[in-house]
C-alpha cells in the first residue's frame, strides 16, 4: 500500500478543522478505533497491549462497546494474538505505514468477517474496519453459514456418540483392545485389558513387541490370520501363559475371546478387535470339582470292594466281632471324611456358579446400559430373547421380548434385513451396514416413515460352537443422514448459485488439488468443472501461471487470507489479469485448504493502461501549455505596462488639459463681458458663445469621467461595507426631485425588505444615480414616465431591478451598451461613460449586471450585489 501524494483538503474558512474531523468521525459508516500503546515496564520499548482512547458511533455499534472502554485490546479479545490481529496492530504502529488485514474472527463471542486498515497517527494508532454482520449478508453467504452450522452440529453429535462408545468400552467388564495395520499396532486398550500386563506399555506398540511371552502359544498367528483373511475366531476357555507382573514368570490364564477383523467404509480390513473374558476362576473351580469327583469315585469303589469282602467273609466277621467293630469305626471315619469332601466340593462348585452368575449379570448390565441398541434373536425364528432399553426405544410401544422378529416388526417381513438375518444364521458370516434406509411404522399414527440406521449383525454360538441366534448392534442415524442430505441439497443450491456468478470460485486442498470448481472455469479452461476435481492446480493453469500463485498459496495454507492482483499467461493466446482472494478453511486449528474467488479485471487493467498512455500524452500537452502560459505571462506583463502607461497618459492628459480648458472658459466669459450689448445681442453671437461654453463644460466632464475610469481600472477589490440600499435611494431621490417634478415622472420604490449589501457606499450611490437618471432622460415622449425600483434575494446575491417604460434599445445594440462612449440617442445630453462605469463598479465588487429591453416599451436592468452576512447569521 502506498501513501497518497494528494495535497491536504482545503477546508472553508468558516469550518474549523477540529469541527470537520468530529463530523467525519461521527458520521462515518465504518468503524473507527483510536488506540495508544502499552509498553512492557521491564524494558519500556516492547508493546504488550493497546489502550482504547475512542470509538466512533459505528465502532460502538459493531463491537457492542462504549465510546471509552475501560478494558484493553487484549482483555477485550484474549485470542487476538493467536489469530494474528494483535501482531498486525503492532506492525502498523512500529512501521508508521498503512497496513491492511482481513480475517474471519471466530473467537471471544465474535463470528464475523472483518476488513481492517490501520495507520499510526502521532503517538496513537487509528484503525478503520468494516464488519459483514453490519451489512445484509448475501444468499450465498447465508447458505454457506447454515451449511457450516449443520455440519458442525453433525460433527459434534458424532463426536458425542464416539465419546459415549469410548466410555462404554472403557467401562466394559470384558478385556477389549483394537489393533491396526499389518503390524497390528495397539490403538485402543481398555483398563481390564491393560490389567493383564500390569504397567507394561501397550498403546502404540506392535503385537509381537508388546506380547513377547505369547510367542509359540498360537495366539499371535491367530490374530495375524484374522487380519489376513477377515474370518472371525472364537476361543473358549483357552489357556494363555502371561507374565502379568512382568517378573519373567508367566502364569496360566484361561480366556473366552473373539478375534474380529475391523474394516473401513469400503470394506477393507484395517485391523483386528479383541473381546476377551478372564474365566480362570471358573475353569480352575471346575477342574477342582472334577478332581474331587474322581476322588469320590475312587473312595466309593474302595467302599464297594470292602463291602464285598465283608459280605464274603461274613462268618469271619462274626467270628472276629472285635475286628469288625474296629473296621466299622474306621468306615464311619472314612464316610465322615467323604461327606466333608463332598460338601466342600459342592460349596466350591456353588461359588463358581455364583461367580459365573455375577459375570453374566455384569455383562447383562453392560449391554442393558449401552447407548447402542442391542438385541439377541434366538433360534431360526429369530425370537427376541434379549432387548436392551436403547433398542426398545427404537420401537417404544411395541412388545418385543418373546416374539419372532417377523411378528414384532411386520413391515420388515419382506425387507432385505430379513434376508441378512437368514444368511447370518445359515452361514455364521457377520454383516455390517451404514446409513441404511429402514421404513418403520410410526406407533403414534401408523404412518410409515423413513429411518436410517448403522448396524452390526453377527451370529451367536452355543457351547458346542453351533449357531443358535443372531446378535444385533444398531444406532439410529436418521438425523445425521437427513442433515447430510440437507447439506448435500444446500451444496447443490450453492453450486447453482456459484455457477450463476461470473467469477471463478473453487476449493483447493493442502495438496493444491481442486476439490470444487464452479461453471465459470469451463469458459476459461475448456473443461467441465467435474473434470478438474482431484487434479493439481498446476496441471490446469500451466507452469508459468502456477509459479505466480505459489507464494500466495503458501500464505493461505498458513492460515492467512490473501488478496492479490496478477497477470496470468494461461495459454499463449489466453492471458488474463485477475484479482484473487484466498480464504483459508480452518477447522479445529488446522488449515484443510482454501477457497478461491477470481475476478477478471483484464478490461480494467487495459483501461488503466490506456489512461496511463493518455496521461503521458496529457503531460506532453501540459508542457506545451506551460510554454504557452509563459508566453501569455509575458504578454500580460506587457499589457500591465501598457495599462500603467495608459493610466499615466490619462492622468497626464486630464491634468494638462484642465488648465487650457479653464483658460478657454475664462476667455469666453471675458469676451462675453467685453462685447458691446448691441453686438452680443444681435445675430448669432450669443448662441455661438453659449454653444462654445457648453462644449467647454462637456469637455470638462469628459476629462473628469476619464479620471474616474482610470480610478476604476485600478480598483479591482474596493473596500466594502454593509450598506442599506433604501437610505442610498432616498438620498438619490432628493437629487433627482427637480427633474421628477419637471417631467411629472412616477418613481415606485419597494426595497424596505432588502438586506444590507457589501458595496462601497459612494459607488452604490453612483450606480443608483446613473440608472435612475438614464431611465428619466431616455423617457418616451408620448406617455408619463414610470420607473420601478425593487429588490429580491437569489442565493448569495441581492438583485436590484430597475424597470422603465422609456424608449428602449434595439437588440443588436445591447452587446455594446456598456462600452465606453457608446450613445444610442443623440437628442439627450451625455458622454457615454456612465453605464461603463456602473458595470465596472459592480464587477469590481464581485457582482454582475444584466439587461433586457424592447424598443418602444422600455428597459430593465438587473444588478446582482453580494449579500452582507452578519456574524449573528
Amino acid at each position: 500500500m502506498s501513501v497518497s501524494s494528494t495535497p491536504p483538503l482545503a477546508l472553508p474558512s468558516w469550518l474549523p478543522p477540529d469541527e470537520m474531523l468530529r463530523l467525519v468521525v461521527d458520521m462515518s459508516v465504518t468503524g473507527l478505533i483510536f488506540y495508544t500503546p502499552i509498553y512492557d515496564p521491564a524494558d519500556g520499548t516492547t508493546i504488550v497491549d493497546f489502550r482504547f482512547e475512542l470509538l466512533n458511533a459505528a465502532a460502538q455499534r459493531m463491537m457492542r462497546m462504549p465510546e471509552h472502554p475501560t478494558l484493553t485490546h487484549n482483555e477485550q479479545w484474549p485470542h487476538s494474538r493467536e489469530h494474528g490481529t494483535f501482531d498486525f496492530h503492532v506492525e502498523a504502529y512500529l512501521t508508521g505505514e498503512p497496513r491492511e488485514y482481513k480475517i474471519n474472527y471466530q473467537a471471544d463471542g465474535y463470528d464475523n468477517f472483518y476488513h481492517l486498515v490501520a495507520r499510526r497517527a502521532g503517538q496513537g494508532l487509528l484503525v478503520s474496519f468494516t464488519d459483514t454482520a453490519d451489512q445484509p449478508r448475501s444468499p450465498v453467504e447465508l447458505a454457506l453459514r447454515e451449511s457450516q452450522a449443520r455440519e458442525k452440529a453433525a460433527r459434534a453429535e458424532a463426536e458425542a456418540q464416539r465419546q459415549q462408545l469410548h466410555s462404554l468400552l472403557m467401562q466394559a467388564p470384558a478385556s477389549i483392545a483394537s489393533m491396526e495395520g499389518p503390524e497390528l499396532v495397539f490403538t485402543l486398550v481398555n483398563p481390564l485389558y491393560q490389567r493383564l500386563v500390569g504397567d507394561r506399555q501397550l498403546l502404540g506398540k506392535p503385537l509381537r513387541q508388546a506380547w513377547p511371552e505369547l510367542e509359540g502359544q498360537g495366539f499371535l498367528e491367530l490374530l495375524e490370520g484374522v487380519y489376513r483373511t477377515g474370518e472371525t475366531y472364537y476361543g473358549n476357555e483357552q489357556v494363555a501363559y502371561i507374565d502379568r507382573q512382568n517378573t519373567g514368570r508367566p502364569e496360566a490364564i484361561y480366556f473366552n475371546f473373539i478375534y474380529q477383523a475391523a474394516r473401513n467404509g469400503t470394506g477393507t480390513i484395517t485391523g483386528v478387535f479383541i473381546f476377551a473374558y478372564d474365566v480362570t476362576e471358573q475353569v480352575l473351580s471346575r477342574h477342582r470339582v472334577e478332581q474331587q469327583e474322581q476322588q469320590t469315585n475312587v473312595l466309593n469303589e474302595e467302599l464297594a470292594s470292602t463291602n464285598e469282602e465283608l459280605h464274603a467273609s461274613n462268618e469271619e466277621v462274626l467270628a472276629n466281632n472285635l475286628a469288625l467293630s474296629v473296621a466299622q469305626q474306621e468306615l464311619k471315619i472314612i464316610n465322615a471324611d467323604l461327606e466333608a469332601r463332598v460338601a466342600a466340593r459342592t460349596w466350591e462348585l456353588r461359588q463358581a456358579q455364583l461367580e459365573e452368575q455375577r459375570q453374566r449379570t455384569r455383562l447383562e448390565r453392560f449391554f442393558m446400559q449401552a447407548p447402542a441398541g442391542i438385541c439377541v434373536l434366538d433360534g431360526p425364528e429369530l425370537v427376541f430373547e434379549l432387548v436392551n432399553p436403547a433398542y426398545q426405544a427404537l420401537l417404544p410401544t411395541r412388545p418385543l421380548l418373546g416374539r419372532p422378529f417377523r411378528e414384532a416388526v411386520p413391515e420388515l417381513a419382506d425387507h432385505p434385513v430379513m434376508d441378512v438375518f437368514r444368511r447370518i444364521y445359515a452361514t455364521g458370516t457377520p454383516h455390517e451396514e451404514y446409513a441404511t434406509l429402514v421404513p418403520l411404522v410410526r406407533d403414534s399414527d401408523g404412518v410409515i416413515e423413513d429411518r436410517y440406521f448403522d448396524y452390526v449383525q453377527q451370529p451367536r454360538f452355543d457351547e458346542h460352537g453351533r449357531i443358535d441366534g443372531v446378535l444385533v448392534f444398531a444406532f439410529e442415524v436418521t438425523e445425521q443422514v437427513l442433515a447430510r442430505q440437507a447439506t448435500e441439497a444446500s451444496t447443490r443450491r450453492l453450486r447453482l448459485l456459484t455457477d450463476a456468478l461470473p467469477v471463478l470460485i473453487s476449493y483447493v486442498d493442502r495438496e493444491r488439488r481442486y476439490q470444487f470448481a464452479n461453471h465459470a472455469y469451463k469458459a476459461w479452461f475448456n473443461q467441465e468443472p467435474a473434470a478438474l476435481l482431484g487434479r493439481s492446480v498446476e496441471s490446469i493453469v500451466g507452469s508459468e501461471s502456477f509459479a505466480n500463485l505459489v507464494p500466495y498459496m503458501e500464505r493461505a495454507l498458513a492460515g492467512e487470507q490473501v488478496d492479490f492482483n496478477a497477470r496470468m499467461p494461461y495459454r499463449p493466446d489466453f492471458i488474463k489479469h485477475i484479482h484473487t482472494s484466498y480464504v483459508p478453511d480452518v477447522q479445529n486449528g488446522q488449515v484443510l485448504g482454501f477457497y478461491t474467488l477470481i475476478t477478471d479485471i483484464t478490461d480494467q487493467v487495459q483501461a488503466r493502461e490506456r489512461v496511463q498512455d493518455l496521461n503521458e500524452e496529457l503531460a506532453a500537452i501540459n508542457e506545451e501549455l506551460q510554454a504557452s502560459n509563459e508566453e501569455l505571462l509575458n504578454t500580460n506583463q506587457q499589457l500591465l505596462r501598457s495599462n500603467v502607461d495608459l493610466d499615466n497618459f490619462i492622468y497626464t492628459a486630464s491634468h494638462d488639459l484642465k488648465a487650457p480648458i479653464s483658460n478657454i472658459e475664462g476667455l469666453l466669459y471675458a469676451l462675453n463681458e467685453e462685447l458691446p450689448p448691441e453686438v452680443s445681442g444681435t445675430g448669432n453671437v450669443s448662441p455661438i458663445l453659449s454653444r462654445m461654453l457648453d462644449s467647454v463644460n462637456r469637455f470638462k466632464r469628459t476629462i473628469s469621467h476619464l479620471t474616474e475610469v482610470s480610478k476604476l481600472q485600478k480598483e479591482h477589490a474596493p473596500a466594502t461595507t454593509p450598506v442599506d440600499l433604501a437610505s442610498v435611494i432616498d438620498d438619490v431621490r432628493l437629487d433627482l426631485e427637480p427633474l421628477l417634478h419637471e417631467i411629472h415622472a412616477e418613481l415606485v420604490v419597494d426595497v424596505a425588505h432588502c438586506p444590507p449589501i457589501l458595496f462601497p457606499e459612494k459607488n452604490l450611490r453612483s450606480v443608483v444615480y446613473n440608472l435612475l437618471s438614464n431611465a428619466l432622460k431616455y423617457r418616451a415622449p408620448d406617455r408619463q414616465p414610470r420607473v420601478e425600483l425593487r429588490c429580491r434575494t437569489q442565493e448569495q446575491y441581492m438583485v436590484m431591478e430597475v424597470r422603465d417604460n422609456g424608449l428602449g434599445i434595439e437588440e443588436a445594440q445591447l452587446p455594446r451598451l456598456f462600452s465606453m462612449f457608446q450613445r444610442f440617442h443623440d437628442h439627450v445630453e451625455g458622454s457615454g461613460i456612465g453605464l461603463y462605469m456602473v458595470k465596472k463598479m459592480v464587477e469590481n465588487a464581485g457582482g454582475r449586471i444584466e439587461v433586457t429591453s424592447q424598443p418602444g416599451q422600455g428597459t430593465s436592468f438587473f444588478i446582482y450585489f453580494r449579500l452582507y452576512a452578519s456574524p449573528a447569521s
